[in-house]
């Protein structure tokens, strides 16, 4: 279905019993990702919570009206909140969706029950660790210029977008799969002046360290051993400076420990969850 929030149509799905608990998941990769990956993730909760996931501006089938900020990302997201009408909620986001999730929960610390974070940064220093691993890996031959203009968001339309992400897609997954990788080129919307902008507009200044102490609600931070672009690092970060939060680490993952080990990321989350949505009925 299509909804208007902020005066911008999303793309939106809800599984799940209307009486359950709301969980609203905000997918990664602006202007690449879309809700199928979290539909995928956390669509299997549907049987105890009420899942919503989306295209959030700018990407998959959703408008993509300015501003493209992590401010306005975190205003949808609210906008969510009050047409699913939940008073309160659990957040969920990976990778840049795992920023959204962070700017969300600091904003408005009172409307959640949990967050479940997935390999993500509070800061852009992960940038630099991610160049490092990419230059470092010998699973393949980077071209540097088609590395640094989607790394740096200076990609020239979407069939560019396209080239430059089929060439950093090999560093992402534990087991390099070719025949894999190309599939998800394939799956793949691209929304390049999405991708710019975010990586132009929004990264160079992205740094909430300071302000992850104003999070109160249970958060789960997780990682895959071998991610390259939000390295373990980065998520240690975090859990240290969540007050009521906890780490885990998939030790057979990439980026995608929700796809790589997705038995195990769904026994995790569940876990946390209900525990942690046991303290809310005490």
């Amino acid at each position: 279905m299509f909804v208007d929030i902020n005066d911008n149509r999303l793309h939106v799905e809800v599984l799940g019993p209307d009486d359950a608990p709301v969980l609203i998941v905000h997918h990664g990769a602006p202007g690449l990702g879309t809700l199928a990956e979290p539909k995928g993730s956390f669509g299997p909760l549907s049987d105890t919570y009420k899942v919503v996931v989306f295209d959030a501006r700018g990407s998959g089938q959703s408008e993509g009206k300015g501003p493209l900020t992590h401010e306005q990302w975190a205003a949808d997201v609210e906008g969510l909140r009050v047409w699913v009408g939940a008073e309160r909620f659990i957040m969920a986001g990976g990778s840049y969706g795992g920023f959204i999730a962070m700017e969300y929960a600091i904003r408005h610390p009172d409307r959640l029950l949990g967050m479940v974070l997935r390999d993500t940064s509070a800061d852009n220093a992960n940038e630099a660790m991610a160049r490092a691993n990419a230059l470092s890996s010998a699973r393949v031959e980077l071209d540097l210029d088609k590395f640094h203009r989607i790394m740096e968001g200076r990609t020239r339309d979407n069939a560019d977008l396209r080239e430059c992400w089929a060439e950093i897609l090999p560093l992402y997954d534990h087991v390099y799969d070719p025949t894999v990788v190309q599939q998800k080129v394939e799956a793949t919307t691209y929304r390049y002046e999405t991708h710019n902008w975010a990586f132009t507009q929004n990264m160079p200044s992205y740094d909430i360290k300071d302000r992850l102490g104003a999070v109160t609600c249970p958060t789960l931070v997780t990682v895959g051993r071998g991610d390259w672009i939000t390295p373990v690092a980065c998520s240690d970060t975090i859990s240290t400076l969540i007050p009521r939060s906890r780490l885990e680490v998939f030790e057979e993952s990439g980026h995608s420990p929700q796809i790589e080990e997705s038995k195990k990321f769904q026994r995790v989350v569940r876990e946390f969850l209900s525990e942690a949505l046991s303290h809310t009925r005490r």
